[in-house]
């Protein structure tokens, strides 16, 4: 977990490689000072937000702290309805079809697909298979370096990373390191 006093030297490193979403999860310690700081540090650079928000009030807590971003492990329509009221961007998490569409007719942004790894590459293009034209799919858990080009070609948009960017206690040096290389993984998949 990141305390507050690193988080703005750690997102400079990750901003640095490319990373433009930035998500502090609220099971952070004390993570609404650490949105506070990353938005008054980073607003105009990146998305910064919170993960792991399971309720509306956690919602409401995180837009009076600047973080226009939410993003949950589960599909909770109420959650997701007042993300959107509040002009935020919301990605809940998904399994099934069920949760993809009950996500995006409460109007979430994109889809978390979580965790991707229990899911699998065809667990995901069945359920991609199945989605809106347009709908952004993006793989959580169990993704990085060593399979961005296998998800890439099997459909998602994006990957939300946690362990695979930092471990606690890993220096702002090290993150930026593991973040340029998530890029470059990511962008060679591409080709």
């Amino acid at each position: 977990m990141l305390p507050p006093e690193e988080v703005v030297e750690i997102a400079e490193a990750v901003l640095a490689a490319g990373i433009t979403k930035i998500e502090v999860p609220l099971n952070s310690p004390n993570p609404l000072e650490s949105i506070r700081l990353l938005v008054n540090a980073f607003g105009e650079r990146a998305l910064i937000g919170a993960g792991t928000v399971l309720t509306v009030a956690q919602v409401r807590d995180v837009y009076d702290a600047g973080g226009r971003l939410i993003v949950s492990p589960n599909c909770r329509p109420a959650v997701i309805e007042e993300t959107h009221r509040l002009g935020m961007a919301s990605w809940p998490g998904i399994v099934t079809p069920s949760e993809a569409f009950d996500a995006l007719d409460a109007g979430a942004t994109g889809l978390k697909l979580f965790p991707a790894v229990q899911v699998g590459l065809e667990g995901m293009k069945a359920v991609r298979a199945v989605l809106p034209p347009g709908t952004l799919l993006y793989a959580v858990g169990g993704v990085g370096v060593d399979n961005f080009a296998q998800w890439r070609a099997a459909g998602v948009d994006g990957a939300g990373l946690g362990s695979a960017l930092y471990k606690p206690g890993q220096s702002a040096s090290r993150v930026g390191q593991q973040a340029q290389a998530l890029v470059d993984a990511w962008q060679a998949g591409e080709q």
